[in-house]
């Protein structure tokens, strides 16, 4: 076993649960959709923790060849982890039914896990830095990533929902578009 497939064995265990607890929460919530109104945002919210954790997941395996095998790489990417494993969590409440809507729910949860989002896009940006080369100032690479802190940061700080959604949907667009902008 090479040292990346040591490190990676934890960091896909946590990554695979925060996707597994994301998408439990999202089917608890479908089944008591008959008396629970899941909204927009609350739906918005899931696809973009949903997507962020997909991305993560490959820029592990992109950097894979770069990963020391160390105590402060392995504790480092457990927190990380461990942050959208909380995240992913907090997108649909434990029991739907206990809420009317999930709007007031995803009001009263929405920066945390926004919040744990983007820091753990910014540890992200931190380590590519560190280990491979400051994505560069193109036009790809300013739509794509670094337009992505200054809209999370927003959505964390609005109050209005439209914004919020605005802010989200432009969040998950980014997913596709780095796909096919190369």
């Amino acid at each position: 076993m090479s040292g990346f497939e040591f490190i990676f064995s934890l960091f896909g265990l946590i990554l695979g649960l925060a996707l597994a607890e994301g998408l439990g929460g999202l089917a608890r919530a479908l089944k008591a959709s008959h008396r629970v109104r899941i909204g927009w945002p609350t739906a918005l919210l899931g696809l973009f923790v949903s997507g962020d954790v997909v991305t993560f997941w490959m820029y592990g395996w992109s950097l894979r060849d770069l990963l020391p095998l160390s105590w402060p790489v392995l504790f480092g990417g457990f927190l990380v982890t461990a942050i959208y494993f909380v995240a992913a969590s907090l997108v649909f409440p434990d029991d739907p039914e206990e809420w009317s809507d999930l709007g007031a729910y995803f009001d009263k949860h929405y920066r945390k896990v926004l919040g744990g989002i983007l820091l753990c896009n910014i540890v992200l940006l931190a380590a590519v830095a560190a280990l491979a080369t400051f994505p560069p100032l193109d036009a790809r690479n300013i739509m794509v990533t670094w337009s992505f802190f200054p809209v999370a940061a927003l959505a964390i700080a609005a109050r209005d929902r439209r914004i919020i959604c605005a802010c989200l949907i432009w969040l998950i667009a980014l997913y596709p578009l780095s796909a096919v902008w190369h």
